[in-house]
């Protein structure tokens, strides 16, 4: 998701000086529709930081300082909270005071501020309360500074603008101080800020109140900071007040209404229901609009938007738990198919985007994201969503919609996406403002050879060839059930010749492994990564050589205890905190976990799952990010923060619902009204967990999986409704560990 473009050929492209974002790894993030903010754990902004601290709106950083000072001091951050998603909440304190000459013990006065994001009227609202707890009165100021730079979401990551709009100064006018920026896209961006009461003073960048606080005694400043964005005209700061907050009760009420619509999980593991409960509000958070479909952003700050590899993934991870998203998805994503040859932009028919962003640059075209398609997965993933959707649902109805659809995304995998000429899904950038690499490891030294040589383009992923052979399965199962045997019967057989051709290419003997991609000339980039992991996943590794890829991922160059590495620390190009270069993410540990189910090492997925839950554990609000650091857990007993990994971010937020599903062996076939419970399994720190209101075709079920006296676990229906057949898989049939492989 690096999105790493130049700028267009015509403008050679040049980065600021001011260089690109370093640290957000302990931003206090909220968000609701299409607004977010981040602050520091004081609620403040540092004032033009190049950081990512600040208030957004349609990939436009409307404010870029915020801070708040008592008595011409900053406070002191005591506590931050963000646990509802669209509400944060600070406590802050003072340092020692001089007020009128004498001295004010530190902790005197509590500050409180309880912010939350209004999208019906694109605002934040902050609501201050000083309270003093001295036992002696006093007069002290407290003042509000802004600061406002309308930037790019790319401008921020370091990209150079060509063309820029012009900021008015800021003005104050009916007790209302407005910044405004009339954009070079014809676009006006205004930020005002309304508060009440009014303040005592005013100056070109904030307002001061003068309070008289007695003993005990509080006082309360609401501030509302209100987006408007028009097109085409000039805007006039609001002269009424806006409208009133939305009462945090209901904001939670709305958290709580989101939980109830999704299937629960309850075990007697406490760290496991945080961790649930967090991911779902999570998901929660990054739930989108565009055209009047959902969709899950795919991570804050930097990809508020629609990306298509990003949303499909998060889609599959919980189709257990809200499967409604995953249509919209496929819907939105279709109307923005690719229908014609635009090298700028990546474009080609039937490709499926990668990336659909909305602000200045883009409405210029400075970037290609209008939408961009530089994405070799996201096509054969959309088959893969809809073919998944489809087992849960037990509905054609969205198949048969989106044929057209189907069928072009198929003939751009077959003809179009072979970019080598080998039969194999592949990829070069034709944009000179697009991704080199366009996987998912799509930094520019993600991929690479052994001796550290960077892979040379047209290049092959080993897990897309993965995605190729699972997405013609799942779309020729949905073909034979309309009765359209010669099409199933078609793309069985081009998986079956792909799976033959793919193990004997991608296998490199001498190191056991597959490699992670096959570049120019068809030689292969021979180092250990995780990619070959997610290729389990999707069936097209031999049974054979299964238990060799389970065994180097699981290997100590690669597993660090917390998760599994992106790539071996034995590698040239190993960096701990590289990108793609040996760090851990956790929505491709989930995948990976995933096919080690699928293979049968079920051991191996838990290990994985434990690790996974264990530094969700030691992260704030139990979230995990984006990525963390590929330390060991020897070498540090916490995981470590990359400095600018998303949080929330969509597919790490799916990955412990989805990798909990998996080891629950939740098999859905909704086309024959029944759900197979497959040999689950749990870590040893579970011993009861239920899983309610799954939902299957038109039925839901409540299952219970409790550890027996003899450790084994058993699955039980406590209720069930619609029709849908739960079946206990018998034990004699199970698999569990590395004593068998499943029929992939």
């Amino acid at each position: 998701m690096s999105s790493r473009q130049k700028s267009p050929p015509h403008r050679p492209a040049r980065r600021r000086s001011r260089g690109v974002p370093s640290n957000i790894a302990n931003a206090v993030v909220i968000k609701n529709n299409d607004v977010f903010f981040l602050a520091e754990h004081g609620g403040s902004v540092p004032a033009g930081n190049q950081d990512g601290f600040g208030l957004y709106y349609h990939d436009c950083r409307y404010l870029n300082g915020y801070e708040i000072r008592i008595a011409d001091t900053r406070p002191n951050p005591l506590v931050s909270t963000c646990d509802q998603g669209s509400i944060s909440q600070f406590e802050l304190t003072n340092e020692t005071l001089h007020l009128k000459g004498k001295p004010v013990p530190a902790q005197t006065f509590g500050i409180f501020i309880e912010r939350v994001i209004d999208s019906a009227a694109t605002a934040v609202h902050d609501v201050v309360t000083i309270h003093n707890y001295g036992f002696l009165r006093y007069d002290l100021s407290l003042s509000f500074s802004f600061r406002c730079g309308f930037e790019d979401v790319f401008e921020i990551r370091g990209f150079h603008r060509k063309e820029s709009g012009k900021q008015r100064k800021a003005e104050w006018k009916n007790g209302v101080l407005s910044f405004v920026y009339d954009g070079a896209d014809k676009v006006q961006r205004s930020l005002e800020t309304h508060f009440d009461p009014k303040p005592n003073r005013t100056s070109k960048i904030g307002g001061e109140f003068v309070l008289r606080l007695g003993a005990g005694e509080s006082k309360e400043i609401k501030l509302s900071l209100r987006i408007v964005e028009a097109r085409e005209k000039k805007h006039q700061p609001r002269l009424t007040k806006p409208r009133p907050a939305p009462a945090v009760n209901a904001l939670q009420q709305q958290s709580r209404e989101w939980l109830a619509g999704c299937a629960q999980i309850q075990s007697d593991n406490s760290l496991l229901n945080q961790v649930m409960q967090r991911s779902l509000l999570d998901l929660r958070v990054l739930q989108s609009s565009l055209d009047s479909k959902e969709f899950f952003a795919a991570g804050l700050p930097w990809y508020g938007a629609l990306f298509g590899r990003d949303a499909i993934i998060a889609a599959l991870q919980t189709l257990a738990f809200e499967p409604r998203i995953a249509e919209q998805t496929i819907r939105l994503l279709g109307k923005y198919q690719g229908t014609k040859v635009d090298e700028w932009r990546d474009e080609q028919p039937g490709k499926i985007l990668h990336e659909l962003r909305r602000g200045e640059m883009a409405n210029l075209n400075e970037v290609p994201q209008t939408p961009y398609y530089g994405s070799v997965d996201s096509t054969p993933l959309f088959l893969i969503l809809i073919g998944e959707h489809a087992k849960w649902t037990g509905d054609l109805q969205l198949f048969n919609d989106m044929r057209g659809h189907i069928e072009r995304a198929l003939a751009w995998i077959d003809s179009g996406g072979d970019d080598a000429g080998n039969g194999y899904l592949s990829y070069r950038a034709r944009s000179s403002s697009g991704l080199g690499n366009q996987g998912w490891k799509d930094s520019g030294d993600a991929i690479m050879n052994a001796d550290g040589t960077l892979a040379v383009a047209p290049i092959s992923l080993v897990e897309v060839q993965g995605y190729v052979y699972r997405a013609k399965l799942a779309i020729a199962d949905l073909y034979a059930r309309s009765g359209e045997d010669d099409s199933a019967n078609r793309l069985r057989r081009q998986a079956a010749k792909l799976r033959a051709r793919f193990n004997r290419d991608f296998w490199i003997a001498s190191k056991n492994y597959y490699a992670i991609a096959l570049q120019r000339g068809g030689r292969p980039a021979a180092v250990i990564s995780s990619n070959p992991g997610q290729a389990l996943w999707t069936g097209i590794i031999d049974h054979s050589k299964a238990g060799s890829v389970v065994h180097h991922l699981t290997a100590p160059d690669m597993f660090t205890g917390w998760g599994l590495r992106t790539l071996s620390e034995k590698e040239r190009r190993f960096n701990p905190i590289g990108y793609h270069l040996g760090t851990v993410w956790p929505h491709d540990n989930s995948i990976i976990a995933a096919g080690f189910r699928r293979c049968g090492f079920d051991r191996e997925a838990v290990m994985v799952f434990e690790g996974l839950m264990r530094a969700a554990g030691d992260f704030e609000h139990f979230r995990l990010p984006e990525l963390f650091g590929g330390f060991s857990d020897q070498q540090f007993h916490l995981p470590v923060r990359y400095p600018v990994a998303c949080h929330p971010q969509a597919w790490a937020s799916g990955s412990v619902p989805f990798l909990l599903t998996e080891l629950l062996g939740l098999a859905p076939d909704a086309f024959h009204g029944r759900l197979r419970v497959v040999r689950p399994v749990l870590p040893q720190t579970v011993r009861q967990l239920d899983f309610r209101r799954v939902r299957v075709g038109l039925g839901s079920m409540d299952l219970r999986f409790a550890r027996a006296k003899n450790d084994d676990l058993s699955a039980e229906v406590l209720d069930q409704s619609g029709g849908i057949c739960v079946e206990l898989e018998p034990k004699s049939n199970q698999r569990a560990g590395r004593s068998r492989q499943s029929a992939g």
